[in-house]
């Protein structure tokens, strides 16, 4: 399993936003279409964010949504990921 043992929330909240687009993000890095790396700099710029008490939030309420929100610093990569 793909992971971020030493940014256990930061993995979850980016893995949770991934999958509102439709990304399953451990399957993307095995697959070859996302680097380990990139994912890194996904999970870092997450840690970054001073608004993870809104993901969570966000996160909670919205398992049927269909974008992810403005907010998110990933929005734009992880959504490129989908076309």
């Amino acid at each position: 399993m793909i992971g971020y043992p030493e940014a256990p929330k930061a993995w979850w909240l980016t893995r949770g936003m991934a999958r509102i687009s439709g990304v399953n993000l451990p399957r993307a890095v095995v697959e070859g279409w996302l680097q380990r790396d990139e994912l890194e700099d996904l999970v870092t710029r997450c840690a970054a964010c001073r608004r993870s008490a809104d993901c969570e939030a966000w996160l909670a309420r919205s398992a049927s949504a269909s974008s992810m929100p403005g907010f998110c610093p990933n929005k734009a990569r992880i959504e490129a990921l989908v076309s």
